[in-house]
């Protein structure tokens, strides 16, 4: 009966013990490794895509503010058509349409069932945004039209996040169908 005790205290810390997990990073890292593989596979051989005449499919837009950051852009216009349109800032609200979806094509979230702005556009401050569609958005005019490819980095990194019923699991890089329709809060960054 006296050993009752320590058996139950041995047993408690043993339950404790094995429960204790390693960094989630670190259990990321090795869980999601081969999702991890599959996506940095993709997006190398998307940023090695060529257009017929052998020149880059997509450009490579780095952000001024963060030289490690980069999103890859294609654009759907002739963007000499909308260079004299307005580009938003980081603290600009925007009208868009657009289409998420994983590597493999899955979709996660869209504006094409909104209507509260107009015919399947959402608004939204491009500061509210992940990271690498803020890049883009700053990148973009009034009236292009583009996909983006995200890498992980900027997009929902290591830990990933979940939109409706659609999982995104860490490391996952991002596809965007965009279009930039309005920029009606054009907000200057106060100086």
């Amino acid at each position: 009966m006296k050993k009752l005790p320590i058996l139950l205290c041995i047993s408690a810390l043993i339950a404790i013990v094995s429960s204790c997990k390693l960094d989630p990073e670190e259990d990321a890292w090795e869980y999601y490794e081969d999702w991890r593989n599959e996506n940095q596979t993709w997006l190398q051989q998307q940023a090695a895509r060529t257009n017929d005449d052998g020149t880059p499919y997509y450009k490579t837009v780095v952000p001024d503010w963060n030289a490690g950051a980069y999103v890859l852009i294609h654009y759907f216009n002739d963007r000499n058509a909308t260079a004299g349109n307005l580009s938003p800032l980081y603290t600009s609200t925007v009208d868009i349409k657009y289409k998420g979806q994983l590597y493999n094509d899955v979709a996660f979230d869209s504006s094409y069932t909104q209507t509260a702005y107009g015919d399947s556009i959402a608004r939204s401050q491009v500061n509210g945004f992940i990271s690498g569609f803020s890049i883009a958005m700053m990148d973009m005019h009034v009236g292009d039209s583009c996909e983006v490819l995200i890498p992980y980095q900027q997009g929902y990194g290591s830990t990933g996040s979940f939109l409706g019923d659609v999982p995104i699991y860490p490391y996952s890089n991002l596809k965007f169908h965009i279009k930039l329709v309005d920029i009606p809060g054009y907000e200057k960054p106060a100086r």
